[in-house]
């Protein structure tokens, strides 16, 4: 499937989204968002899907910020409608039911940097350069990026990365813990496949409500958020993953998830 400079395509368990534009940096505009949210939207639907990856083609690029070009014809209530849309399809990928995990292979800039953010999991090649540069162009990040950057490295850092608007390198993303793991650049797609593909032999069920409680848990203070693990604890003993996953284990066999 091939959708406005997106390409998606599906093996087995796996589905992989590459921003396939890469003449332009697989810069980012309203339509590969429409795009996004219209191939999302027919993976949650797809059964045999399990994990999504999602990358840039070309040898330089992730994706590398927001169209300048776009940009530069919005008054602010056309920028405010851009950047509510971006919001959205970000948000509809961090709370998407199944693994999403970003195969950083170039610059992950500005929205591109926003939209690696959004994904559960963030595998970066030794290439690989981040950066929230808006302050550049006399605007800040608009696809949520002030508050997924502090959430993820803290409000000190998240402030000298954005008010600087300088890049770090791979090494430093994952020090200060913007990405979880950097490999080669030329096993990038075959260490984030292999990282999948474990995933996919765990449970779907108890992956899915792991996610739920991760990500709604730590929007709660510590008490309300436990307590949501526990009920979600509670609701995973009535799924067929549950009885299979405890019978294998006192039958000493792998489990058939």
């Amino acid at each position: 499937m091939a959708e406005a400079n997106l390409l998606l395509s599906k093996e087995g368990a796996l589905a992989t989204i590459t921003f396939n534009n890469p003449k332009a940096l697989n810069a980012l505009n309203a339509a590969s968002f429409y795009a996004l949210e219209r191939m999302f939207g027919e993976l949650e639907q797809d059964a045999a899907v399990r994990v999504v990856i999602i990358t840039g083609a070309g040898e330089k690029a992730f994706a590398a910020g927001g169209d300048i070009g776009h940009l530069g014809t919005l008054d602010a209530a056309g920028a405010r409608e851009f950047a509510l849309l971006a919001q959205r399809v970000i948000d509809r990928i961090e709370t998407f039911p199944k693994p999403v995990i970003a195969a950083i292979n170039g610059y992950a800039l500005g929205g591109g940097c926003e939209l690696a953010m959004g994904c559960d999991l963030r595998i970066a090649a030794d290439t690989a350069r981040f950066g929230q540069p808006e302050v550049k162009l006399g605007i800040i990040p608009g696809f949520a990026g002030t508050q997924r950057l502090a959430r993820l490295v803290g409000k000190g850092k998240a402030k000298e990365l954005v008010f600087t608007g300088e890049m770090v390198d791979a090494e430093e993303a994952c020090r200060i813990g913007l990405v979880n793991r950097v490999v080669p650049r030329d096993e990038l797609l075959a260490e984030t496949r292999l990282l999948a593909l474990q995933i996919c032999e765990r449970s779907a069920s108890a992956i899915k409500l792991a996610k739920d409680a991760i990500d709604n848990g730590l929007e709660m203070d510590f008490t309300r958020g436990s307590r949501y693990e526990a009920d979600l604890f509670a609701l995973c003993f009535t799924t067929a993953d549950c009885k299979e996953g405890i019978s294998a284990f006192l039958e000493k066999r792998p489990a058939k998830f």
